[in-house]
């Protein structure tokens, strides 16, 4: 993993995935269901190519029924269409300092789509786990190296988190099929856990009898303090909201102006621990909070939308949001109480400044 660096400077290579992987627009939070182009995408490696007439899933390792599925086999099992809030666990990476080196996150790395699909659950029950069987494997078609490993991206599941009842295999995205930058023909869908677990493209699933030891569970994607030591692995997602940006920006600063008077901030609240409790606004960072009202999700997995009567005054602001679930997770603060070497999971609080005339 790349040392965290001091400067505030992006490399050439951090631009490119920044171009290469782009970011919910912040002012997409207005809709219940992010539009497809809107939504956030990070790809590892490259969007691989896959015939659909020809694609089948194979289900193995240690099961008594291995299966090979395609894609009209799973489209003629019962079908859902669930909103889940995605979000990468590399959100906010961008505000720590020193600053992890990676893809360069502020908050944009999110979005809510409507998943279409077939609960994984009776599939793996179908295949009858082995007694041996800890964890299920699911691996992509994306092939690239990383830390000097060639590899599928792979990621594994407790078979408790497998045969949860919300984790599903989508073909479908927002009514209609899967784009291939989003995983088509099949991903799999993790709804409270970050955007890592719901691996796209895939290629195989298989039951294992010990913890997977592949580089993106043991390597990447852990809570820790310095290179050395194995951390904690990112699971759920941490509370997070956000807001939209109010007023008109300027063009490159992206410095908001707003009109005197009572102003109407709104957007959006998420955690994969527990519902959203309480969203807190402030017009002067963080120094004073006020509640803000909570609307209702459109769903179990979908974010909670929330609004604030902010009276703005002339003169400088820097507005802040933070959330609450009902597990008592809140949103630190202080940037610093959320740093780690890998820039996981950092639910920092969105500022955004604003100059009232």
């Amino acid at each position: 993993m790349t040392e965290p660096t001091k400067s505030q400077e992006y490399s050439r290579e951090e631009v490119g995935l920044a171009l290469r992987n782009h970011g919910m627009h912040l002012e997409g939070l207005r809709y219940p269901v992010t539009p497809v182009g809107m939504h956030y995408l990070l790809i590892h490696y490259d969007i691989p190519f896959i015939d659909a007439t020809t694609y089948e899933l194979p289900v193995g390792g240690l099961v008594r029924n291995p299966l090979r599925l395609t894609l009209d086999d799973l489209k003629t099992r019962p079908a859902v269409t669930v909103p889940v809030v995605m979000e990468c666990s590399g959100n906010g990476r961008a505000h720590l300092y020193p600053r992890p080196v990676s893809a360069p996150w502020r908050e944009e790395a999110v979005g809510c789509a409507e998943w279409t699909g077939t609960p994984l659950r009776p599939i793996l029950q179908e295949a009858r786990l082995s007694d041996e069987a800890v964890e299920v494997v699911f691996a992509g078609y994306d092939r690239g190296v990383e830390g000097g490993v060639e590899q599928d991206f792979e990621r594994s599941l407790p078979l408790e988190d497998a045969l949860d009842d919300g984790v599903m295999l989508a073909y479908g995205m927002n009514g209609g099929p899967l784009p291939p930058q989003h995983g088509f023909p099949l991903r799999l869908i993790v709804p409270e856990w970050y955007g890592m677990a719901s691996v796209k493209w895939l290629k195989e699933i298989r039951a294992i009898g010990e913890p997977f030891e592949g580089f993106q569970q043991t390597d990447r994607y852990r809570h820790k303090q310095s290179e050395e030591g194995p951390g904690s692995p990112m699971t759920r997602k941490n509370p997070h909201a956000l807001m939209v940006p109010p007023g008109i920006p300027d063009y490159l600063s992206r410095v908001r102006h707003v009109r005197a008077g009572r102003t109407l901030v709104e957007g959006r609240a998420w955690s994969g621990w527990a519902p959203i409790e309480s969203v807190e606004f402030s017009p002067d960072d963080g120094r004073t909070w006020d509640a803000a009202a909570l609307g209702e999700p459109i769903g179990h997995y979908a974010w909670r939308p929330w609004s604030y009567e902010w009276d703005a005054e002339p003169g400088e602001h820097e507005l802040c949001v933070r959330a609450t679930d009902a597990s008592g997770r809140t949103q630190p603060t202080d940037n610093d109480e959320a740093w780690n070497y890998g820039g996981y999971g950092a639910n920092v609080l969105q500022r955004v400044p604003v100059i009232v005339d």
